[in-house]
């Protein structure tokens, strides 16, 4: 088994916010083992159930929280993480998973299972597509006022504490259904010199289902004639959003 502590837009991300501490600060050391994207083709009105590994990489009892939220990305770098269930095609109230607080022994592992129930319908209306959010793994450390295992103190303070969180999405994908299209928007060109330019073109995908195109740039003469090739970047894409290359 691999420990991955990067994937596109899955990655674990440091989350700085007021909270009251002791003079001292932590922060939990803990990590996903396998994949932070979890994909399966389902049909309407079927089940099915996955499982996540977290493990303590300390010598310490360590403690985290899961939660769920939806999720977007741009081609900008940005993300949102909105409320679990908000966005259209949010699967986060088809998923059930516990337990949802782990105290995990040093150096030991925890099983967190989850299920998903794809319903018959959304709305009245059929399922098609790729339906997606996200499940977050956050660390608790020893000086968070949510922390079973913090030594009580008699005067907190304030101060700044750093959040390590994890983000694993659980993609369901209707089987049978959907369509993968992209649609480019204002490709451009920039740079100095003639032999060395960039390229970037925008990719917006009008289809149901998510997709992980690869591609490729031409380099062509003012007659057309090919001088040579240059691979790209494979982009994760959601529907109606958009990814740059």
């Amino acid at each position: 088994m691999r420990i991955l502590t990067r994937a596109h837009a899955l990655s674990p991300f440091l989350l700085p916010c007021i909270v009251l501490l002791g003079t001292e600060c932590g922060l939990a050391q803990v990590s996903i083992i396998g994949d932070l994207s979890q994909d399966r083709d389902a049909r309407p009105g079927e089940s099915y159930s996955g499982s996540i590994l977290v493990k303590n990489d300390t010598e310490e009892p360590q403690e985290a929280k899961l939660y769920q939220t939806d999720y977007l990305f741009s081609f900008e770098g940005t993300s949102n993480y909105a409320e679990a269930g908000s966005t259209p095609r949010s699967n986060a109230r088809w998923v059930s998973f516990s337990p949802s607080s782990l105290v995990i022994p040093p150096q030991g592992i925890v099983t967190v299972n989850y299920t998903v129930a794809v319903p018959e319908s959304l709305a009245g209306k059929p399922l098609a597509g790729s339906y997606w959010s996200m499940l977050m793994v956050e660390g608790i450390s020893k000086e968070s006022p949510e922390s079973s295992l913090q030594e009580k103190k008699n005067k907190p303070q304030m101060g700044v504490r750093q959040t390590l969180r994890y983000g694993i999405q659980i993609a369901s994908h209707i089987a049978g259904t959907g369509s993968k299209s992209i649609r480019f928007i204002g490709p451009s060109s920039s740079g100095g010199t003639r032999a060395k330019r960039s390229c970037r073109s925008i990719s917006k995908t009008t289809a149901r289902s998510g997709s992980g195109p690869t591609s490729t740039w031409s380099c062509l003469t003012g007659k057309g004639s090919r001088r040579g090739n240059s691979p790209g970047t494979r982009t994760a894409c959601i529907p109606g959003h958009l990814s740059g290359r």
